[in-house]
């Protein structure tokens, strides 16, 4: 089914920024059907295949009579990038349909500044991948008995991914890669896509990275936890520009502690794994052939870059709340200071009146003073 375009009085023409932009989702999707239509072809599905069907597949060369009773079990590879780019098309077309049928609706409703606009829909785009992801990614962790945390380096290289698991990577890095033609489709102002670049990199750099030495046991783990409380996060945001001030407080306090939480247990798991559990079936190199990179060098690096990675995002959240307590302290001072000078110049007028007159307004001054530290 086709997207519905904006309705305007004049059409803008073909090829040119504007046409693109209100049609992106039709293109993209008739650039997707091209691919499943070629699978329906014996010339052209061998082709085909390479984008839709995940690739990499060891479970072949098993023998047939052993295989039946085996799950498919894939592993990563070169072909894994035309994969990606296929779901990442896929990813541009379902973002345009939460934006089109359930986003643009409610801004309608709330009638939302530009700039409220604009992150009213990145915390919507956000809040709709992180529930499906965290989800996903704990029924994945309960399904594969990854609770046992020995199960994070036993058994290394993990090299072996079932069906399910392989494709959750494969949608994650076709989504954070989505997010950069998203930045020109949804006209994204400059001083918002330095922040929106830096994150989908970082995300792309660690999952990529995760899935290319094997470690997607843990990665997955840190995931789940990242993905939960980021999920508090913005849907306390929703309820803030939604007017909701209670529960948007709530929801912020509740993403204040857990986001400790998780930067302290992603660590833990980070150290457990690199320092402790992968130290026990350390190599001296590197065997590429069997996917396996546990070595000293390697677990080093990976737990520096998470340890690195959380003390970032903490030092952002740490600045951030000073941030805002100077905000309000600044404006506190400001509200107090204009009645301190009224009362300051009351005072003096009282003292340049005569005595009769001075009796009565200070009166009076007591009365307005007491009556407006009632309404206090």
């Amino acid at each position: 089914m086709g997207m519905r375009r904006p309705r305007t009085t004049k059409n803008p023409p073909i090829l040119s920024h504007e046409f693109v932009i209100q049609n992106h989702a039709d293109i993209v999707s008739c650039i997707a059907m091209v691919f499943v239509v070629g699978l329906m072809f014996q010339a052209t599905s061998p082709v085909a295949s390479l984008f839709v069907a995940l690739q990499h597949n060891v479970s072949s060369t098993v023998n047939v009579s052993e295989a039946e009773d085996l799950p498919l079990m894939y592993t990563n590879g070169a072909k894994d990038i035309s994969c990606v780019f296929f779901y990442t098309l896929i990813c541009i077309v379902i973002h345009a349909v939460v934006q089109e049928y359930v986003l643009d609706k409610l801004n309608k409703k709330m009638h939302l500044s530009k700039i409220k606009h604009s992150k009213f829909n990145e915390s919507g785009q956000l809040l709709f991948f992180y529930f499906v992801s965290a989800a996903w990614g704990a029924d994945l962790i309960v399904r594969e008995n990854f609770l046992n945390i020995n199960s994070l380096w036993e058994g290394y290289p993990h090299a072996n991914l079932g069906f399910v698991n392989k494709f959750y990577f494969i949608i994650q890095l076709a989504y954070w890669l989505h997010s950069f033609p998203e930045l020109y489709f949804q006209k994204t102002k400059k001083e918002e896509m330095s922040s929106r670049i830096q994150y989908a990199v970082l995300y792309l750099l660690f999952i990529g990275g995760a899935y290319a030495l094997n470690f997607t046991r843990v990665a997955l783990g840190m995931m789940v936890l990242h993905y939960s409380v980021e999920f508090v996060f913005h849907l306390a945001r929703l309820m803030y520009f939604s007017e909701k001030t209670d529960l948007a407080n709530t929801g912020f306090m509740v993403f204040n502690g857990l986001f400790v939480l998780v930067r302290l247990g992603t660590i833990t798991l980070s150290v457990l794994t690199f320092w402790y559990g992968l130290q026990q079936s350390n190599q001296l190199t590197i065997d590429f052939p069997a996917g396996n990179f546990n070595t000293q060098l390697v677990r080093i690096n990976c737990l520096a870059a998470v340890s690195l990675l959380q003390a970032w995002m903490m030092w952002n959240f740490i600045n951030f709340h000073l941030r805002r307590l100077r905000e309000r302290s600044a404006v506190s001072r400001k509200i107090k200071s204009p009645i301190k000078k009224k009362v300051k110049m009351a005072e003096e007028d009282i003292q340049n009146l005569p005595e009769a007159d001075q009796q009565t307004a200070s009166e009076n001054g007591v009365r307005s003073r007491s009556k407006a530290s009632k309404k206090n």
